[in-house]
């Protein structure tokens, strides 16, 4: 069983699909990117457990910039290719890190992360909007079920935007 708060799910994959229908309904009629990240950000670090960072790292045409996110302090700018994040920017796939500090060029804005989720933001044409950045403080909180999950979600916030 997997718990969070008052509600327990049969599955992670239940609970993603439950977590995907409220951001449809947080996000409907709203097109802002700056007020769906930021409402999207709270709603998956609140309803997710062992959480420690969970936003967006827009892309400015030449490198990410950090956008909503909830969380401690991040970094502010990340090359493309470098890190978690820039490699997802980069290779346009899912980065499923289980230990970060297994992998080569981590950028650790807080030393409590120990795995990461990156999940690239493409529009219909290609071009690259960002990423979005999940951290936990726990080494391999994140599974194949997360990836699906994830990937779910960022469609559902990008269908929000109108891509």
């Amino acid at each position: 069983m997997f718990h969070l708060s008052e509600t327990t799910y049969a599955s992670k994959h239940e609970h993603y699909a439950d977590l995907a229908a409220q951001a449809r309904g947080l996000l409907a009629g709203e097109r802002d990117l700056i007020a769906n990240a930021a409402n999207f950000s709270a709603l998956v670090f609140n309803s997710l457990p062992d959480l420690n960072w969970a936003g967006f790292y827009l892309f400015d045409g030449t490198e990410l910039v950090v956008g909503p996110f909830q969380g401690k302090p991040a970094c502010v700018r990340i090359a493309l290719g470098r890190g978690v994040c820039g490699t997802a920017a980069r290779t346009r796939q899912i980065q499923l890190v289980r230990d970060v500090n297994a992998f080569a060029d981590h950028i650790a804005c807080d030393a409590a992360s120990q795995s990461e989720i990156v999940v690239p933001l493409t529009k219909p044409d290609g071009s690259l909007l960002g990423v979005w950045d999940v951290d936990s403080p726990l080494m391999g909180r994140f599974d194949e079920d997360d990836r699906e999950g994830m990937a779910t979600l960022c469609a559902v916030f990008m269908a929000s935007l109108g891509c």
